[in-house]
């Protein structure tokens, strides 16, 4: 009887599995993608050369890239949120609604914090400001990719990279399963997130800037909630090294 139980169920994990393996995967994996975005070539490509798991999800926002920027650098847990399932990946808090100007600030090597106690997540390895920003786990086995690509003069393509190599035999594999089967529902959620944040805060009127407690922002920072950051006349791009 446990025997045929088992042969049951180990043919249902088989069907499962083939209809992930033909159907869920490949929709997952260019969630909002168009065929050239997912072709394009990103900063990162060149990191994890040969992944296991290649994501590239893609969402049109109805706001500039320099209004959707800041908005990326506050994520993190201990930080803004990721603006996605709070109960599930930021310990319950609620993620931030608005424009954090203590996190306005990013360098190449700057912590991601992915961890409870804010010390571990991914670093940052490159970044163009109002353009793109790269994320990696300092080994070169995983990239996570942010890019920022105007459509129009009030569009904007928001579209994130994911490339992971699988390590089957380490630990980390738990980990890497964990993405493999779960990511698609965090980042779907995350990158709506983003979307109606940024939409709500671009029509708004804006508020006054220089409240007690935070600095004044410096003329090249990214603009808080509700005002549109000053164009830059030229981005200059930092590498690890520079």
């Amino acid at each position: 009887m446990f025997k045929k139980i088992g042969i049951g169920v180990a043919a249902l994990g088989a069907v499962l599995f083939g209809v992930y393996l033909r159907f869920i995967r490949p929709w997952q994996l260019r969630w909002g993608a168009t065929d050239e975005e997912v072709a394009r070539a990103m900063p990162g490509d060149d990191v994890v050369t040969y992944p296991t798991f290649n994501a590239t999800r893609a969402v049109t926002i109805q706001a500039r890239p320099e209004e959707i920027w800041p908005w990326l650098l506050q994520m993190g847990i201990t930080r803004a949120g990721w603006y996605s399932y709070d109960w599930l990946d930021n310990l319950g808090k609620p993620s931030a609604q608005r424009i954090l100007p203590q996190f306005q600030q990013v360098a190449v090597g700057d912590l991601v914090p992915l961890s409870p106690d804010g010390k571990q997540g991914m670093g940052v390895k490159a970044f163009e400001p109002n353009q793109w920003m790269l994320w990696w786990d300092n080994k070169g086995e995983m990239t996570w990719y942010w890019g920022l690509y105007p459509q129009d003069d009030s569009q904007t393509r928001l579209i994130t990279r994911v490339r992971l190599h699988y390590r089957w035999l380490r630990p980390s594999i738990l980990f890497s399963l964990l993405v493999e089967f779960t990511d698609i529902v965090m980042m779907r959620k995350s990158m709506l997130g983003i979307k109606q944040r940024a939409e709500q805060a671009s029509v708004q009127v804006p508020e006054p800037i220089g409240t007690i407690g935070h600095r004044q922002p410096r003329p090249d920072e990214p603009g808080i909630q509700g005002t549109k950051a000053r164009d830059q006349s030229h981005t200059v791009a930092h590498e690890e090294g520079e």
